[in-house]
């Protein structure tokens, strides 16, 4: 028996409750995405290096993808996920604390604690795979990730609420919101039932584990791995910098800042409701090559000006083109590796990914307070085109492979 699956019913519960528990994790992400830069400038003495407490945040999530993976291939997904929501509530604890105290590098340490926390999330659209069967599996992951719409129409709207809700402690509130938030994902958990990870369930014999080199080289997997990893770093870079340019356009939270980033949010997971269906029906480089075109469509809307609607449509698009990407990424991915290797593929893949978020999240500050928003921009048109490039190498390799 290479794979273990739960009966269909069971599934669907499973799903359900990972859904969940995903949604208030991404609340946190969503506050983190609304207030983080916003607290980073307000604290920094240098105004550029307002992202680096996000940026921080996104290389400790990247630096924890294998140990996470690795710490659930031993102890379970679920109580892998509760240890990742036990840390987030250290994170958020020292980020409120920050702000009582006025530190600049102790909110830089809950960002990295909280990113830690953010790593064993990203595996909550893998427990789904694994409990579908071949069948569900695609609409499995989608559904997870539809657990964001909730994000999307809660996040925002406590930021805006934790904003002034510990005055004189602009944003201490936030953070005690991901404290609470936190501690409702382990309680979320409690009756989750999952099939064994890999490797720790009985009488459970695997097909033999492939290097990692020669799993990432198929091209099926290259083209899925580049397209997510670039993707999710061209998302972040601009959505980083977006709460920046929009406050030196005028905007701040309560008149326009938490309202584009919610549409962005709700673009990123509302059409996983029909992302799985549409994968199914074309197909997963169908999709991909369909969240590229909206990336384009992002790029040349947000450089077309700077009133509301532009941000606005920019970031919807932006969400969508991402939701394309990594969903179809996903799905593709659980097709080229066997059970025996999911923990290193998954970590490697997730590692690649917030490599990249990393990077792009810190430079997005800095590029955006030296040369403006354009220039964000326009620095997003080269990755795009790499995305592009790996869909036509990893399509046209499938097709020859196919023949």
């Amino acid at each position: 028996m290479t794979a273990v699956h739960l009966p269909v019913v069971s599934a669907h519960r499973a799903v359900f409750v990972l859904a969940m528990a995903q949604a208030t994790a991404m609340i946190c992400n969503t506050i983190m995405i609304v207030t983080s830069a916003l607290t980073g400038q307000m604290l920094a003495a240098d105004k550029g290096w307002a992202t680096l407490p996000l940026a921080c945040q996104f290389i400790a999530t990247m630096l924890t993808t294998f140990p996470a993976s690795f710490l659930m291939k031993r102890i379970g997904r679920k109580r892998g996920f509760m240890v990742g929501a036990l840390i987030g509530i250290i994170g958020g604890l020292i980020m409120a604390g920050a702000t009582y105290v006025a530190s600049f590098w102790l909110f830089a340490l809950g960002n990295t604690i909280f990113g830690v926390s953010a790593a064993f999330t990203l595996f909550y659209r893998f427990a789904a795979a694994e409990a579908a069967d071949d069948a569900f599996r695609p609409k499995a992951i989608s559904l997870v990730m539809a657990g964001g719409v909730i994000a999307a129409l809660v996040g925002p709207e406590l930021s805006k609420l934790g904003q002034d809700f510990l005055m004189p402690h602009l944003f201490a509130g936030d953070f005690l919101f991901i404290v609470g938030l936190s501690v409702l994902v382990v309680l979320l958990l409690v009756p989750l039932q999952l099939p064994p990870v890999a490797g720790i369930g009985p009488n459970i014999t695997l097909e033999p584990a492939r290097p990692l080199l020669e799993i990432v080289l198929q091209p099926r997997a290259l083209s899925a791995i580049l397209a997510a990893m670039l993707g999710y770093g061209v998302m972040s870079f601009v959505m980083t910098a977006t709460p920046l340019a929009m406050t030196f356009c005028g905007f701040n939270l309560k008149t326009g800042i938490a309202f584009v980033i919610q549409w962005h949010v709700l673009a990123m997971f509302a059409p996983s409701f029909v992302t799985g269906h549409i994968i199914k029906r074309f197909g997963e480089f169908r999709v991909m090559s369909a969240g590229v075109l909206c990336y384009v469509v992002s790029i040349a809307m947000g450089m077309s000006g700077i009133d509301i609607h532009h941000f606005w449509i920019a970031l919807v698009l932006l969400g969508l083109g991402w939701n394309f990407l990594y969903v179809a990424g996903t799905s593709q991915l659980t097709k080229c590796y066997r059970p025996s290797e999911r923990a290193k593929i998954q970590a490697f893949n997730d590692c690649m990914i917030f490599s990249a978020v990393a990077l792009c999240s810190f430079i997005a500050g800095t590029v955006e307070q030296a040369f403006g928003w354009d220039w964000v921009l326009r620095g997003a048109i080269v990755p795009v085109f790499f995305i592009a490039a790996a869909l036509v190498f990893g399509w046209r390799r499938e097709v020859a492979l196919a023949k």
